[in-house]
């Protein structure tokens, strides 16, 4: 649907907002709406949420830079504590309608001294007459700091008595933020997922000058035809769609298949994308390196990844892959000696078997339990990590990634229990991003 004409705005401006905003023109029309005139009291406070890629950054920033609206647009991520993130505001409001920053931060230590500057930054910018929006992006950190920022931001307009409107960006639902003691409800707008058809839309946007737009459009057909169903990310099927576009032109460019040839030029890209469908989300490689394995291929030949490969995972995945390993090669009764702080004096001749001597690596993992698991990561990270679903979907997330298997059936009287299937070159490499020595704490090293 279009969006719809507002009196405040030419037409000529909006028709360009809206090839700007694809697939996002029932939001954008919503919010014109909400905004009103420039010299109208807008809504205090609203609130905008929607999973990642679906929109809700860009839509705001293009809409407030091509309306020319006085914003200010800070990340709650980057500025983590609320007087980094108040004197940010203040900062960007000083300098909004200079060319070159000369202001320098101001110290905001309360919400009071917020209020004050606030007042004073706006009367030096000439911005009482206008609606000023401060569009906090990432505003679930909010709910990190102290407990009366988020309501204080939600009734900004009536601490200030100016026209200001807050704008806090998510991912999660405004369930989650109301406060138990209440506080002022905000203007609440979702953004949907793009479907197939909307990202079809916005990805065949970016076709190449040197090929036709039917040409492309096919191109992007394909890849949302095998992507489509694992990821909906509009960030990663741009990525994806402009690191494999070159393989897909081959034969065109090879003149062994003309543009129209989408069978021949299937075949060509299919064993491409399939191998690209296994690092979707992982970069194992960079897009350089992905770039120069695809040109040194020989015709029909496809080089599979290579197995010392940096796999990045998360922070917690990395300790719970390390202690899976320590409980695969380690005996059971050496974990009091390595992960008990206060385990008393343990005699060497009683810790190792006079006769032990196969190495456990020679041997292979060992399966452990799930209880044992969980004991050894608690012991090797610093700060006290909570049993929560969030670790358990990790563990899930590494035997999907084969670098943990699963032992036995599954009975529900016994039990989960596991395999590390990593080898020790890579474990290291592991450690290493997170500082972790683990040789010291591996039995065959002693």
């Amino acid at each position: 649907m279009p969006i719809l004409q507002h009196p405040a705005y030419p037409p000529a401006t909006l028709l360009c907002l809206e090839s700007l905003v694809p697939c996002r023109e029932s939001q954008v029309s919503t919010l014109l709406s909400i905004f009103g005139e420039r010299q109208q009291l807008s809504f205090p406070s609203i609130f905008i949420y929607g999973h990642t890629s679906s929109g809700k950054t860009y839509v705001m920033k293009t809409l407030l830079n091509t309306l020319q609206l006085p914003h200010v647009f800070v990340n709650c991520v980057e500025f983590f504590t609320s007087r980094l993130l108040l004197e940010e505001i203040l900062f960007q409001l000083q300098n909004y309608s200079s060319e070159t920053k000369q202001a320098s931060h101001v110290p905001c230590d309360t919400f009071n001294d917020f209020v004050r500057l606030l007042k004073q930054a706006l009367a030096s910018q000439n911005l009482q007459d206008q609606t000023v929006y401060v569009v906090l992006d990432r505003a679930e950190q909010l709910r990190e700091m102290e407990a009366n920022i988020l309501p204080a931001f939600l009734r900004l307009q009536e601490l200030t008595d100016r026209n200001v409107t807050v704008i806090l960006l998510s991912e999660i639902v405004w369930e989650m933020f109301r406060p138990n003691t209440g506080c002022f409800e905000p203007f609440v707008l979702y953004f949907p997922d793009y479907s197939i058809g909307h990202l079809q839309k916005i990805l065949s946007q970016n076709h190449p000058p040197e090929y036709s737009a039917d040409f492309y459009s096919a191109y992007i057909n394909i890849l949302l035809g095998v992507f489509y169903m694992v990821c909906r990310d509009l960030k990663e099927l741009q990525h994806l769609a402009a690191l494999n576009f070159s393989k897909y032109c081959e034969p065109v460019v090879r003149r062994e298949a003309k543009e129209r040839d989408t069978r021949k030029l299937w075949k060509n890209i299919e064993p491409h994308l399939k191998k690209a469908m296994q690092t979707v989300y992982l970069r194992e490689i960079s897009s350089s390196q992905w770039e120069r394995l695809q040109s040194e291929e020989e015709p029909g030949q496809i080089k599979g990844l290579s197995a010392h490969a940096h796999v990045e995972l998360p922070y917690y995945s990395k300790f719970l892959l390390i202690a899976a390993y320590l409980a695969s090669y380690n005996p059971v009764r050496t974990d009091k000696r390595f992960f008990l702080k206060h385990h008393g004096k343990i005699k060497k001749t009683n810790f190792m078997k006079k006769h032990e001597k196969t190495s456990n690596h020679l041997l292979g993992p060992k399966p452990f339990p799930l209880d044992r698991l969980l004991a050894i990561l608690y012991s090797i990270v610093d700060n006290r990590v909570a049993p929560t679903a969030n670790i358990f979907s990790q563990i899930t997330s590494l035997v999907t990634l084969q670098l943990l298997s699963v032992v036995g059936n599954n009975d529900q009287l016994d039990g989960p229990r596991y395999k590390c299937t990593v080898s020790l070159d890579f474990i290291r490499a592991i450690a290493r991003t997170v500082n972790f020595d683990i040789i010291k704490y591996l039995y065959d090293f002693l």
